[in-house]
């Protein structure tokens, strides 16, 4: 099976195309510094590793990408390049959930233990954390508590042992205490290109593959800004309650 896979839902882009299967499958990865670099170099680096591998877009099985949730814009850039590859070279494109991603990351790092039960945690930016909880077990992940969007104060677990993701730097005494009965164990970890290369098979024979015009990526956070008409409302809101007499 020859798969493409990328992320670029965080501050890390992460490219990684895989070509065949089990113990002879050759691996191509790169991982850079993404945010406002990513729609610059994401389609050269891509290129770059079909070049290394000799492998024509034609010649993929699935195009993979993270679908998020995650970055708003790097969401975005990530589904619209799985897309337009996808159309050019005819074949189906697998959004992955980037939480999962994360779980799996967390997975590995730790041997790739048999059964696992992980809560899944992204920075949402905005004193803000995305949230959700896995548990592995038979060589599949299975989703225990849907996606949330959170304070860090308020994450609950869901009786995980395991805490996964890029949040700790930033939030790590904030978060709640409710952390699992294992006492809550913290894996940097984050939704890599290689992480959906693990999960593709799996998603791949549930049917989760889509055409390339189905493919979608995953918001949690509807609005990201608020628009010029309302920071002028505020504006204006607040002027008048500091001209209110007392």
């Amino acid at each position: 099976m020859n798969l493409l896979a990328f992320d670029t839902s965080t501050e890390r882009m992460s490219i990684a195309l895989q070509c065949g299967s089990g113990d002879t499958a050759m691996l191509w990865q790169h991982d850079a510094p993404g945010g406002a670099l990513t729609s610059a170099h994401l389609i050269p680096e891509i290129q770059r590793l079909m070049a290394q591998a000799n492998v024509g877009f034609d010649a993929l099985d699935a195009i993979v990408f993270g679908a998020g949730p995650g970055s708003f814009t790097g969401l975005r850039t990530a589904c619209s390049v799985a897309q337009g590859l996808a159309f050019g070279a005819s074949v189906p494109v697998l959004p992955v959930d980037t939480l999962l991603a994360v779980a799996e990351d967390a997975r590995q790092q730790l041997g790739a233990p048999a059964c696992l039960h992980v809560t899944a945690l992204l920075d949402a930016r905005m004193d803000e954390l995305y949230a959700a909880s896995y548990y592995f077990e038979s060589g599949v992940w299975t989703v225990t508590k849907g996606y949330s969007l959170i304070s860090p104060e308020a994450l609950d677990a869901d009786g995980s042992a395991v805490l996964a993701g890029n949040v700790f730097a930033a939030y790590g005494a904030r978060l709640g205490v409710r952390i699992g009965s294992a006492g809550g164990q913290r894996v940097p970890a984050l939704p890599t290109a290689v992480a959906l290369l693990r999960l593709a098979p799996q998603l791949l024979a549930a049917g989760a593959a889509v055409p390339a015009d189905q493919a979608l990526p995953t918001y949690i956070r509807d609005k990201v800004a608020q628009t010029t008409l309302e920071r002028a409302a505020i504006k204006l809101a607040l002027a008048a309650s500091l001209k209110a007499p007392e």
